[in-house]
């Protein structure tokens, strides 16, 4: 690729994402995607936000193996791994972070004390999933100087 077509390309892409909505939509909601699981994820080690031990129901907490610090701690990991996911590839990191998203909520609703965060999630759920089918709609490779 010569020096013009580049530039005529990265011209083209920074036109999008200045004006098509779609593309818009989909870049709001991969950064977001990206950047909350990773936080949260960092934050089941830092323990800032909240005691995250205290949201894993006794159910869930009796199936894994260790302590429910261990079981969060863990929870980190796969937080962050889905944030990268996001990232690297929404196509599959939005699928990736849904079904995520749909565990969380059968532990909250198991917590019996948590419905108003269940159904934040089922709304962060449906986000994720868009993302994921948008990704299909706009060609991400394209924004990341890939073919």
């Amino acid at each position: 690729m010569t020096n013009t077509a580049a530039r005529q390309g990265s011209s083209d892409i920074a036109r999008q994402v200045r004006t098509d909505p779609v593309v818009q939509a989909f870049w709001l909601l991969r950064i977001g995607f990206t950047v909350a699981p990773i936080l949260f994820g960092l934050d089941k080690f830092a323990g800032l936000l909240t005691d995250w031990d205290g949201y894993l129901a006794p159910a869930i907490d009796r199936l894994v193996p260790g302590s429910a610090h261990q079981a969060m701690l863990a929870v980190g990991v796969i937080e962050i791994v889905a944030g990268i996911a996001v990232a690297v590839l929404p196509r599959f990191g939005g699928y990736l972070v849904a079904a995520w998203l749909g565990g969380i909520i059968v532990n909250l609703l198991l917590l019996g004390n948590f419905y108003d965060v269940a159904l934040r999630d089922f709304g962060l759920l449906l986000g994720a999933l868009t993302l994921a089918r948008l990704a299909t709609a706009v060609d991400a490779t394209r924004f990341l100087g890939r073919r």
